[in-house]
């Protein structure tokens, strides 16, 4: 292989992870709205426990939909706002993350540690890509 095959091939490389850590964000995302908005016991339960006001569920499904929707634009072309849309959904679980931290729930930080990972890692390939 030539230096010209071998750039090419690690390009599709990145682009087929891109694609596909792009894509399990979005699922993730897009599950963890859709039981924000349908108010599922466990989400009931652990924003409870971290002194989230259950009023605010529905506003942060809405962020999390955005956040998948923004990511999925971004894997459709729109670069920018795939980019904007993993570095809103890494600020948001930095923030939850800092809710668990103040309230030292730790048992269960894993979940927003990996989503967290999720959308950093969209954001680190998305602005290479």
């Amino acid at each position: 292989m030539n230096r010209e095959q071998i750039t090419a091939s690690k390009g599709d490389s990145m682009s087929a992870l891109h694609a596909i850590v792009t894509a399990v964000t979005i699922a993730a995302n897009a599950g963890i709205a859709i039981a924000d908005f349908a108010k599922a016991r466990f989400v009931l339960a652990n924003s409870a426990e971290v002194g989230v006001p259950r009023s605010w569920l529905p506003l942060l499904g809405t962020l999390k939909a955005a956040g998948a929707a923004g990511l999925a634009l971004g894997l459709l072309g729109f670069r920018f706002v795939g980019i904007a849309a993993a570095t809103g959904l890494v600020l948001f679980f930095l923030g939850a993350l800092a809710a668990h931290f103040r309230a030292r729930v730790f048992h269960n930080i894993a979940f927003p540690g990996a989503y967290l990972a999720l959308a950093a890692a969209s954001l680190v390939l998305a602005a290479a890509h």
